[in-house]
């Protein structure tokens, strides 16, 4: 069931960025300050939503999966160590 949620979710987002690049034809000039850009105002505003999708994944996997992971392996290793959970 989940598999098929996912599948739908990704079908609609798909859906979405056409009907919203196809909305969005207008050309804009995009300047990086080092080079000049020109596109299509959908193409524009569907790469800046990837790629602060991109940095929020990397955000959130530096602020809190990486701890966790670290946390996780500090307590396996203490689980192995000889004489773990025993108290004299």
């Amino acid at each position: 069931m989940a598999r098929l949620i996912r599948l739908l979710a990704a079908i609609a987002c798909l859906l979405l960025g056409a009907v919203m690049g196809v909305l969005n034809t207008q050309s804009v000039a995009l300047d990086l300050g080092f080079a000049m850009l020109s596109a299509s105002l959908g193409l524009v505003v569907l790469a800046a939503l990837l790629i602060g999708v991109l940095m929020g994944g990397l955000l959130v996997a530096a602020g809190v999966a990486a701890p966790l992971r670290r946390r996780l392996r500090r307590a396996e290793a203490a689980m192995r160590s000889p004489g773990a959970g025993t108290k004299d």
